[in-house]
């Protein structure tokens, strides 16, 4: 551990001065901005709109081949392909250009499997190559057309009544991109007002400090967009970006410096991507039904090694084989987190705030194998049972270090928006036991802005691969 850092006072932040802090105090969960809610905002073109025009395609291209080629084509099997295989898009700007390769892509494969299918079925009724390719090329030309006219009214929609959006930065930085979109109406976006601690730039737009400055922002100009424009935004304003996506704003990080062509997304000029801090991500079911499903088994399956290993630890150490322990978890909340008991440490104090036990002298060898190999560990199954964790996410930290950590460290509270876990990404990286907070915390968020199933079991696979080689913490 490094030696303690005095905290900065109050009035050296203003916003977090202003604003509900988002560190985590003991025994009381962490508070929040709350604005009005409302529908999510969309800036892409309405999903019906391109599903009708996906559909109208399909059957435009499947008469179009069919009085061509004169005979029947399947007009079902390209429809139910247009459905299956149409992409999926949320770009600021859409342009039917932009997504010609995805529709073009989509539609050879629709029409190669339908033209397997029918030469398993019937080989004397397969597509010829003539026939093949003349279909995927009508079905790709109607595609584009419909789409094109979907797009081109979503734009004149964007142009007449704009997205009102809210830049929120360091103030030169957040003045100059409004500046930019200003200049530029045809990118749909109108900033309306700055959120910077300090005022700044050439003062196009108002600048304000406070929360409430905010939601009188929000509810009086009906703000649907949020730009960011630095990348510390995403950590030292986590509850305020929390709060406006609760409140059905589109979050967007724009890179003020980097060129636009090194980005899929751009408006303005500038290269930007979507934000997604993790509430109410799609898969979040999935991510507790595996959690449900893999604990229940390994607690089943790991039901002996956790029996002899508390056999052992109480005929070694004597009672108390199961340490309890307050964490604290996702939002804040505090739980009682379950370990094998490998120290009893000297009082209450010494259990709330002393970092790490790994050189303690008078640990039995028994429980120093159970922190070298993590079967200390095994019991947070349960707790990953009982909901109070997750089998991959932030590893959970006593309120003590949360609240110290939180002030030394901008990211670090913002590793509470997910429930915490077992293991991670930063444990997979070797941040475990005495090492940097500020590499954990970034780590974590990353692991949070980033989130995918996919992701968490390729964790849980590199994680037994780490294990196998640890030394424990």
């Amino acid at each position: 551990m490094t030696t303690e850092t005095t905290v900065p006072s109050p009035g050296a932040q203003p916003w977090t001065h202003r604003l509900p802090h988002v560190s985590v105090v003991p025994a009381r969960p962490v508070g929040g901005l709350r604005f009005p809610s409302r529908r999510p905002s969309r800036w892409s073109a309405p999903p019906l709109p391109l599903l009708a025009a996906d559909l109208l395609a399909a059957l435009a291209g499947t008469v179009a081949l069919e009085e061509a080629v004169r005979r029947p084509v399947p007009v079902a099997a390209l429809v139910a392909g247009a459905l299956l295989l149409r992409p999926r898009s949320d770009r600021p700007v859409p342009g039917v250009l932009d997504e010609l390769p995805a529709v073009s892509g989509r539609v050879a494969v629709t029409w190669l499997a339908l033209a397997a299918l029918l030469a398993a079925y019937d080989p004397t009724h397969a597509l010829t190559a003539r026939t093949l390719l003349l279909g995927c090329a009508l079905h790709t030309a109607a595609a584009g057309l419909t789409r094109a006219l979907v797009h081109w009214r979503c734009r004149v929609a964007l142009l007449r009544h704009p997205r009102i959006a809210l830049v929120i930065g360091p103030a030169v930085t957040a003045q100059r991109v409004a500046a930019a979109l200003l200049r530029h109406p045809r990118c749909g976006v109108r900033p309306v007002a700055l959120v910077a601690e300090q005022p700044g730039g050439t003062g196009v737009l108002p600048v304000l400090h406070t929360g409430e400055e905010v939601e009188r922002a929000l509810v009086g100009n009906a703000v649907r967009v949020v730009l960011t424009v630095h990348p510390a935004v995403r950590t030292e304003r986590a509850p305020l970006l929390r709060a406006l996506a609760e409140s059905g704003c589109a979050l967007w990080e724009v890179d003020a410096d980097r060129p636009a062509y090194e980005s899929h997304d751009q408006i303005a000029g500038f290269a930007v991507r979507r934000l997604d801090l993790g509430a109410g991500r799609r898969g979040s079911a999935g991510k507790r039904l595996m959690d449900v499903v893999v604990s229940g088994v390994l607690l089943v399956v790991f039901s002996p090694v956790l029996l002899a290993c508390a056999t052992v630890l109480r005929l070694t150490d004597g009672p108390g084989v199961v340490f309890r322990q307050e964490r604290v978890g996702k939002d804040g909340r505090p739980f009682t987190m379950l370990k094998f008991r490998t120290h009893c440490p000297a009082d209450e104090h010494e259990a709330e705030t002393r970092w790490s036990v790994a050189g303690e002298q008078r640990m039995s060898r028994f429980c120093r194998l159970l922190r070298q190999t993590s079967l200390d560990e095994l019991l947070q199954l349960w707790n990953v049972f009982r909901g109070d964790m997750s089998l991959v996410g932030p590893r959970p930290e006593r309120p003590y270090f949360v609240s110290r950590f939180s002030h030394l460290h901008p990211g670090y509270a913002a590793r509470h928006r997910m429930r915490t876990g077992i293991t991670g990404l930063a444990q997979i990286n070797g941040l475990r036991g005495d090492t940097s907070i500020e590499d954990r915390a970034r780590f974590d968020n990353a692991y949070i802005d980033n989130w995918s199933l996919w992701q968490d079991i390729c964790i849980l696979l590199r994680t037994v691969a780490a294990l196998a080689r640890s030394k424990g913490s």
